[in-house]
């Protein structure tokens, strides 16, 4: 896959992905050009100032308007969307707009890209879409089935879309690392419940791995890494050791452990060394399988509280630091 010529177009691309997706890509792919697509132009601005880069494009715009992202994806060979809304909390006040931006938004996304003959669509989800318990979660897996059902009618146009789901980022918006890095001072860090475990993954880590999945994909595919879990309670430790630990109880639509496969999802899943591929349910054009994984066996499920890789606190000390 020859970057220098792709014009490669991310969605949310002024959020703490797409920024770091954008430093990635301008310095290791030199892409012939990367056009941010976001509604914060103050961050937009700040963007323009930290990448000085020739190559580099702002568009201001929303992804909740379909007109707009038709004169974006214009000439674009990529997309990755990235943009959401995902503060739990705050989407169980406001239902309506997660879906707004969540839901009829990806279906912009991949209307727009396939109306302009985009190639390569790569659509970024979360284990909060599978077995979803709140609202974000649900937004996210419409999503999913949007973006994988739309390989079936893109008809003769090039346009192939790809899901990536994975766990949670460290120093992401929204991230826990913030609240405990505050809360140290005063030492006393708050958590829900001592037995919360997560997947656990840099930016960095993210970033790369989308790439590498936009390089691999076929189409209808979701592509879930083979990552790390953590416990909430060494994750305290490594930030803030010695620090008492206040339990403040589950919050509502939060779950005790992260799911990135599911038992009905992994018999139609093939196991690489460092990730696995979900194949979608229907066939659609062309031979769009992948080859040369593994069967799961029955029974398998993919949880952060079953994992085979554990993070202990000092590496997850060095992760935080390198964020």
């Amino acid at each position: 896959m020859d970057w220098s010529k792709l014009t490669v177009l991310v969605t949310g691309g002024t959020g703490s992905f797409g920024q770091k997706f954008t430093e990635i890509v301008l310095k290791d792919y030199r892409p012939k050009k990367l056009i941010v697509l976001s509604r914060d132009e103050l961050k937009q601005s700040e963007m323009r100032e930290r990448f000085p880069n020739p190559e580099l494009r702002f568009f201001l715009g929303d992804v909740r308007d379909l007109a707009r992202l038709m004169r974006a994806f214009d000439g674009v060979d990529l997309v990755v969307h990235a943009a959401a809304l995902k503060q739990i909390p705050t989407l169980e006040y406001n239902p309506f707009e997660a879906v707004k931006t969540n839901i009829i938004g990806t279906q912009n996304v991949v209307e727009a890209a396939v109306e302009r003959g985009v190639a390569k669509v790569l659509v970024i989800s979360t284990d909060k879409a599978v077995n979803p318990i709140n609202l974000y979660g649900a937004t996210k897996l419409c999503a999913e089935k949007i973006s994988v059902a739309a390989n079936a009618y893109v008809g003769a146009r090039r346009t192939r879309i790809t899901c990536v789901r994975y766990g949670n980022v460290v120093g992401s918006r929204g991230s826990v690392v913030p609240l405990f890095l505050k809360q140290r001072k005063d030492g006393v860090l708050t958590i829900t419940d001592a037995r919360m475990t997560r997947f656990w993954m840099t930016i960095e880590q993210g970033v790369r791995f989308v790439i590498r999945s936009i390089e691999l994909m076929h189409g209808g595919e979701i592509i879930v890494p083979r990552i790390p879990s953590m416990r909430i309670t060494d994750l305290a430790e490594a930030i803030a050791p010695g620090c008492e630990l206040k339990v403040m109880g589950v919050r509502p639509g939060e779950k005790l452990h992260e799911v990135l496969l599911t038992e009905d999802e992994a018999r139609r899943t093939q196991a690489f060394d460092e990730f696995f591929v979900i194949e979608p349910e229907y066939a659609f054009k062309g031979d769009m399988r992948w080859t040369g994984g593994k069967s799961l066996p029955d029974g398998f499920r993919y949880t952060s509280d079953q994992n085979d890789a554990w993070l202990a606190s000092e590496s997850l000390r060095k992760m935080v630091e390198e964020t």
